[in-house]
């Protein structure tokens, strides 16, 4: 019976150094190296990429935004706000979705079926407001202009970025609205379009929220 309460004890107390030990390693130790190597190397981005403007934080370069106008009585979701460049849809269109305003409390897709009828139709209402908002003085969007961007969000519904096609059939829109010149908002584009990382990863992107800081700064000139 001794020898077994002895045992007994000898497991515990070795189960409890264990505890112990891996608590300070794993629990302590590890994140206090990872926080410490974050913010010595990698500042910005172990603190969330913020973007500022003005001195004021303004979003994250890692996190999509819409640009609504204010919502009206009885909409449950606002109308875009189109003299600013528009994002993808978050995670899908309509009232029907997962998330319609990029809430960061929920991530995902809306996990519908390429044949979904209620899917398509939503497409096909996406691409139809595409081409009627940014068909302007003589600039014709065609179906075949809308790129998948356009009308589809991405798998997390959060996606910061557009596409550079998305961004182009834009700006006859944005140079109208916000009384500038197409050529000054395309080179806008042009120098927020960022390449493929290391030459082969991802696609060619835009990041919305750093483009519309820096229409704003052209619009105000």
């Amino acid at each position: 019976m001794n020898t077994t309460l002895r045992g007994t004890t000898r497991l515990l107390a070795a189960a409890l150094r264990t505890l112990l030990v891996l608590t300070l390693v794993c629990g302590v130790l590890y994140p206090l190296t990872v926080t410490g190597i974050g913010q010595a190397l990698f500042p910005h981005q172990a603190n969330g990429s913020d973007i500022t403007s003005h001195g004021r934080t303004v979003g994250s370069s890692l996190i999509g935004q819409r640009y609504d106008l204010p919502l009206k009585n009885g909409q449950e979701t606002p109308d875009p706000d189109l003299k600013w460049f528009q994002p993808r849809p978050s995670n899908g269109l309509g009232t029907n979705t997962v998330n319609t305003q990029y809430k960061l409390l929920l991530s995902g897709a809306t996990n519908r079926a390429g044949d979904n009828e209620e899917l398509i139709q939503q497409v096909k209402d996406a691409k139809a407001a595409v081409i009627k908002d940014n068909s302007v003085d003589g600039y014709q969007v065609k179906p075949s202009d809308v790129p998948p961007d356009a009308v589809t969000s991405s798998g997390s519904g959060l996606d910061p970025a557009i596409s550079p096609q998305y961004a182009h059939i834009q700006i006859h829109r944005i140079a109208k609205l916000n009384g500038l010149d197409v050529g000054a908002v395309r080179k806008l584009v042009n120098q927020h379009t960022d390449n493929r990382i290391l030459g082969f990863i991802g696609e060619p992107r835009v990041n919305v929220l750093e483009l519309n800081i820096a229409l704003k700064a052209l619009a105000q000139k």
